[in-house]
């Protein structure tokens, strides 16, 4: 992947505001099918890299999605999504839209394979010692190891009484040194319903990111039409949808009647004609 790609995603925040880079793409607008697939033919036939761009930055809210299914790692949530980007960028590359799937499918592949891979990097299963004092036991268990192999109930009594700590920290130890790190994913020839590797349980398997994304983005689009839709009634009908509707405390018709001195029936007329505009001003 060239540097050029490379650039193309926003830097993510290392040491700054992690959720100041998650607002900014997710304030990015999606692109219809009709646009996807335009600026994929045209990277595609052209390699024109506006297209590349325009593709990649229109994903990033789905890479900060997918990202934060992994956060129980305990590494950096800056990390995870930015080797999503770059996974993002390698299937903007090779994304054929004449196969028929959106990009975002065909690139959820891509954006989990880098993670998966950096996670496999960075990520130990068991930490061996966490505590000052269990470091300091863990040095001192291991120069015993080597005089006394493993150990028996009488070495494990002599050990804790050594160092000045309970036969059970030893125990603990000693099998926490003993262990072996689990494979972080099935090996070729496992079979994947009888077998079991962290990899499979890293994610909500059961959530579809693009429909999950696509949601979100339409309540948030309803929102703001519904905001921009009541600002072009006249105020009285504003304040009738608003404390009917919007409001936490609502009021009733009648107490809307005695406010502007009209009957309740009026007030519904009025609520029935706004609702109506409104209606009609949400219509995408």
């Amino acid at each position: 992947m060239s540097k050029t790609m490379q650039s193309m995603a926003l830097s993510v925040p290392h040491n700054g505001n992690i959720e100041g880079y998650i607002q900014a793409v997710s304030s990015i607008d999606m692109l219809t099918a009709e646009e996807e697939r335009a600026l994929a033919l045209k990277l595609r036939e052209d390699e024109d890299l506006e297209s590349a761009r325009k593709l990649v930055m229109s994903h990033l809210r789905f890479v900060v999605h997918i990202a934060k299914s992994y956060s129980g790692y305990g590494l950096p949530q800056a990390d995870l999504i930015q080797e999503g980007n770059i996974g993002l960028m390698k299937a903007v590359k090779r994304f054929d839209p004449s196969v028929g799937v959106r990009l975002v499918s065909f690139a959820v592949h891509w954006i989990k394979a880098e993670i998966h891979e950096f996670v496999l990097k960075n990520w130990r299963i068991v930490k061996v010692a966490t505590t000052k004092a269990q470091r300091k036991l863990f040095f001192n268990l291991r120069k015993a190891k080597k005089r006394l192999g493993w150990f028996t109930h009488d070495e494990v009594q002599k050990v804790a009484q050594e160092l000045g700590v309970s036969t059970k920290e030893v125990l603990q130890m000693e099998a926490r040194m003993s262990s072996q790190d689990q494979a972080f994913d099935l090996s070729a020839d496992d079979d994947e319903s009888g077998s079991f590797a962290p990899v499979q349980f890293l994610e909500d398997k059961t959530a579809d990111v693009e429909t999950d994304v696509i949601n979100q983005d339409w309540d948030s689009n309803a929102t703001r039409r519904l905001h921009s839709a009541i600002k072009t009634l006249d105020a009285r009908s504003q304040d009738i949808i608003e404390t009917r509707w919007l409001a936490d405390n609502k009021i009733t018709l009648q107490d809307l009647a005695d406010k502007y001195q009209v009957s309740a029936e009026r007030v519904r007329q009025i609520e029935k004609n706004a609702m109506k505009k409104l209606q009609a001003a949400m219509v995408v």
